[in-house]
């Protein structure tokens, strides 16, 4: 095996209601987003009490892969403790010279590739020439195991339910972003795998957590809008999956289980939602099988540039 650790990267999230906007500033540093919509969503954290699931899911996901795995594995976050630098940091001190970093985000885009690219390299510069060379794990989501995974977790869901209507969701994005990445391409691409796993020949796709002035457009349909299209057409029960994301961290409680729930009371329709894949034993046997492969192919320096400022 060629690597001498792992390192998990993540977004990161506060642990306690106090640290919420300073978790917050972090995330926008260098973004001219209004304060009144920073306080907007630091409500979200206040509303689960100030703690993001986020960080937990992430020990879940160290101590499945730790056994799956015999490597070390270290974990830094983008925004919150633990900082990436100062893990990248650690992992120095513990003579560590070569390392694969997983993000947790299965699919290309500048926010959930190419980002965590630059988090990596700004970590190793302020580390100096101790650092080691981190290589990182491209997006994986059309890996079968991965859609395995996926599919198990809609499966479940849809036994609760099983003539509902399936709805698959992800993180909406700029048009422009969009137009420069594989992004939607990929989403889809694994609906329709996922959707055929389980013997379903019609599925909706829709988006969530759009932020970005209203002048500004992103992918569409939002979740909501399309909810209330269903109900319109007659459709009496939804199932969404959030394919999109790899744990249930705050954008997929807030904005499914809470804002989507509460549109779905509001027109008499029964909900349930799919878990993200989260540690699924499928999914933890797909890393062990990438990492035990060696280095991956390097991301082309075209592939999800960042978003015009």
């Amino acid at each position: 095996m060629t690597y001498q650790a792992i390192l998990l990267v993540s977004f990161g999230g506060p642990e306690r209601p106090e640290e919420v906007i300073p978790f917050l500033e972090n995330v926008l540093r260098g973004r001219r987003v209004p304060r009144e919509r920073m306080l907007e969503v630091a409500e979200h954290y206040y509303h689960f009490g100030g703690k993001s699931p986020i960080n937990d899911h992430c020990r879940e996901l160290i101590d499945a892969l730790s056994r799956a795995v015999p490597l070390p594995v270290y974990w830094g976050n983008r925004n919150w403790r633990p900082m990436l630098a100062d893990t990248v940091r650690q992992m120095a001190a513990d003579g560590v010279d070569r390392a694969l970093a997983i993000a947790t985000s299965a699919y290309a885009s500048y926010s959930g590739c190419r980002q965590y690219l630059e988090n990596i390299a700004e970590a190793r510069a302020e580390v100096g020439p101790t650092a080691p060379v981190i290589d990182k794990l491209p997006p994986f989501a059309g890996h079968p195991l991965f859609v395995e995974a996926t599919t198990d977790r809609v499966r479940t869901a849809l036994e609760q339910s099983p003539d509902a209507r399936l709805i698959f969701t992800a993180h909406s994005v700029p048009l422009s972003m969009s137009a420069s990445c594989p992004y939607a391409d990929q989403l889809h691409d694994t609906a329709t795998a996922v959707a055929a796993a389980l013997g379903r020949s019609e599925f909706d796709f829709a988006w969530q957590s759009r932020s970005g002035p209203p002048t500004q457009p992103w992918l569409e349909p939002d979740i909501l809008h399309r909810l209330r299209q269903l109900a319109a057409e007659g459709v009496k029960e939804v199932a969404i999956a959030p394919i999109g994301f790899l744990s249930d961290h705050m954008e997929v409680l807030y904005d499914l289980d809470v804002e989507a729930a509460a549109v779905c009371r509001d027109l008499g329709m029964n909900m349930v939602r799919a878990e993200t894949v989260g540690a699924h034993p499928a999914f933890i046997r797909m890393l062990a099988e990438l990492i035990a492969a060696g280095p991956p192919p390097a991301c082309a320096p075209e592939c999800c540039p960042p978003p015009a400022r």
